[in-house]
C-alpha cells in the first residue's frame, strides 16, 4: 500500500476540480489491491489524469499576470485588511458605495493570495452585461485580453478561455449553477 500511498500526496497538487475524481479513482485501485484484483489499467489513467492537471497547475502559476492597483479606488485602500480577511475566514463579506471597486479589485486581492491557481476565483453579477463589463475592465486592469487570465460566463456567451487558464471569472447566477450541475470532472 505505501508505493500508493505517495499518490494522496500528489493529488493535493493537482487542480482543485480533478481532485475528488482521483481520489475516488485512487480509492478504487486501492480496494482493488486489496482485493487481488488487476488495476493497472486504473493506475495508468490515474497518473495521466494526474501529470495532466499538475501540468495545467504549473502553466497557471506560471501564467499569473502582474497585478497593478488603481490608487483612486477605495478598496485599494483597505486591501490589507480585506486580504487579511479572505485568508483567514470561509466567507468575507465586503459593503461599500458603489464605484468602490469591489468587484473589480476583490477578485485581484484574491489572486495575489494566491487563489486562481488550483481553480478559478468566480465572482457572480446580477446581469449579463455587468458580468461581461467587469471581466473586460479586469483584463484590462491586468493586461491581458478578455478571455486569457480574466473572462466571463454568461448565457449565450463564454469568454472563460481555453484550457482553463482564467484565473478570474464573471458569471451571472444562472451561468454558475449551470457549472455547477454540468462541470463535474469526477
Amino acid at each position: 500500500m505505501s508505493s500508493l500511498h505517495k499518490y494522496h500526496d500528489e493529488i493535493r497538487q493537482a487542480m482543485t476540480a480533478d481532485q475528488f475524481g482521483l481520489e475516488r479513482l485512487l480509492r478504487s485501485i486501492e480496494r482493488s489491491r486489496r482485493q487481488g484484483r488487476p488495476f493497472d489499467r486504473n493506475l495508468r489513467k490515474l497518473r495521466e489524469r494526474l501529470e495532466e492537471s499538475c501540468q495545467l497547475r504549473k502553466r497557471r502559476i506560471q501564467s499569473v499576470p502582474r497585478i497593478t492597483w488603481p490608487e483612486d479606488l477605495p478598496v485599494v485602500a483597505h486591501r490589507s485588511e480585506i486580504a487579511d480577511a479572505i485568508r483567514d475566514n470561509q466567507v468575507v463579506v465586503v459593503c461599500g458605495e458603489t464605484g468602490s471597486g469591489k468587484s473589480t479589485q476583490l477578485p485581484k486581492i484574491a489572486l495575489e493570495l494566491g487563489r486562481g491557481i488550483a481553480g478559478t476565483i468566480g465572482h457572480t453579477q446580477p446581469r449579463r452585461i455587468a458580468a461581461r463589463s467587469i471581466a473586460v475592465r479586469l483584463s484590462e486592469e491586468l493586461g491581458c485580453r478578455p478571455g486569457q487570465q480574466a473572462g466571463y460566463r454568461i448565457r449565450f456567451n463564454d469568454a472563460s478561455g481555453p484550457d482553463g487558464r482564467n484565473h478570474a471569472c464573471g458569471n451571472t447566477i444562472r451561468s454558475v449553477f449551470k457549472s455547477v450541475r454540468y462541470d463535474y470532472r469526477g
